[in-house]
């Protein structure tokens, strides 16, 4: 299988192509492959119940048609050394969205990133070391990027991913 990157921050994602409707064994693709993303294709046929050349074709379909965009570790946060995590809601400047993102992009222990609509314009989920590694990225980098008017951030006590994957039926 190949690995591909995700879009670039700020860029809407897809080729302005629509893409078919996923059937039940793509469906199945995707949870057994959400759950184990080095899982061979043989692997995968035999527990999706097709045929070797069937699954390949189907994985490389859904890479081609942006479905799937690509395939990395999961990494637990407190073992890697980094214990403190926090989301840090932004607003932003009208139109400056683009700009905004790519700064966010470049900034160190920033995980994720999504435009908002309601009360706040961004939120950042941010995992650091520890709490003064934190209040450094808020206060000496997000706080200073060009467009950004103002934060809150809120500190993660306990997190856990849902138990269901949207992809099982």
């Amino acid at each position: 299988m190949s690995q591909e990157t995700g879009p670039e921050p700020g860029r809407p994602v897809g080729s302005g192509r629509s893409v078919g409707p996923l059937d039940e064994v793509d469906r199945r693709i995707l949870d057994e492959l959400v759950g184990d993303g080095r899982m061979s294709i043989r692997t995968l046929a035999e527990r999706v119940h097709v045929s070797r050349t069937n699954a390949y074709a189907r994985v490389e379909r859904l890479l081609r048609d942006g479905v799937i965009t690509g395939f990395r570790a999961q990494v637990a946060p407190e073992p890697a050394g980094l214990g403190t995590s926090a989301y840090i809601a932004l607003t932003i400047e009208q139109n400056t969205w683009r700009e905004v993102s790519a700064e966010l992009a470049r900034v160190r222990y920033v995980e994720h990133v999504a435009l908002l609509s309601g009360e706040h314009d961004v939120l950042a989920l941010v995992r650091a070391p520890d709490n003064a590694t934190l209040r450094d990225v808020v206060l000496d980098r997000v706080q200073h990027i060009g467009g950004v008017l103002s934060t809150r951030t809120w500190l993660v006590f306990e997190e856990f991913d849902g138990d269901r994957s949207p992809w099982q039926g």
